[in-house]
């Protein structure tokens, strides 16, 4: 019974594309100084040794008294179906990438005024793939925003990282929203709790204040935050 070993290594792959490809064109295995030479391989003996590899993993059979006698196997003949799955299943993963429209700029910090259109785009080109797995089961209506400012970073949210937002104009306590001051036209990021006479915008930072909204002072929700992708710094060289 021969035993399989799990992977090959660089040169095992080079023997096994010009082994096929050698016997397809010309009817029969090439010689173990030719694969030396395809592969780059000046000493027989170490060709012999991976040939060896093969046949112990099961890729190929043969006759070492026997000169042109490889074979490759059923086993060995699947590493071309092994790269097609490989590459089906790369196309499935970008299939479940979603695009989300990257709608401006929020401000972690101190409200900000934004231009008079709610949120706006960019342009009509930003926007952001999400790999569906992880984002919240059956969630639609998201858009993405860019955070400005340091007042969540206790919440790990960074000046640049981007939040990934369900439109919705309720929240409960605790959650995290994007709020829009309607008599001053500005926008906030903050983390949400209404209380007896007023709703309270609460920063993620002990230096800062929190926002106090009376119920005379019009404030719509926006949208609440569902993922964060953090953006990491390139190491220094």
């Amino acid at each position: 019974m021969v035993r399989k070993r799990a992977g090959m290594g660089e040169r095992h792959q080079k023997i096994m594309r010009y082994l096929s490809s050698f016997q397809e064109k010309n009817g029969y295995s090439p010689s173990i100084r030719q694969i030396g030479l395809a592969i780059g391989v000046n000493s027989t003996s170490l060709v012999d040794y991976y040939l060896n590899q093969l046949q112990q993993m099961g890729y190929i059979e043969r006759d070492e008294h026997v000169s042109r006698s490889i074979r490759i196997l059923n086993a060995g003949s699947s590493l071309v179906d092994k790269v097609g799955e490989v590459i089906r299943k790369t196309a499935e993963a970008t299939e479940e990438l979603i695009r989300l429209p990257v709608l401006g700029r929020i401000r972690a910090g101190e409200p900000i005024p934004v231009p008079q259109s709610d949120l706006p785009y960019f342009d009509a080109e930003t926007s952001i793939d999400v790999a569906r797995s992880l984002l919240p089961a059956r969630e639609e209506n998201l858009f993405a925003l860019e955070v400005e400012g340091d007042s969540m970073i206790d919440a790990m949210i960074n000046d640049g990282d981007i939040v990934v937002m369900k439109k919705t104009e309720e929240a409960q306590n605790g959650e995290m929203v994007a709020v829009w001051l309607d008599d001053t036209e500005e926008t906030t990021l903050k983390y949400f709790y209404r209380e007896k006479n007023r709703v309270r915008l609460q920063p993620a930072n002990p230096t800062m204040k929190p926002i106090y909204l009376d119920n005379s002072r019009r404030f719509r929700i926006m949208g609440k935050v569902v993922m964060v992708i953090r953006q990491v710094a390139p190491l220094a060289v």
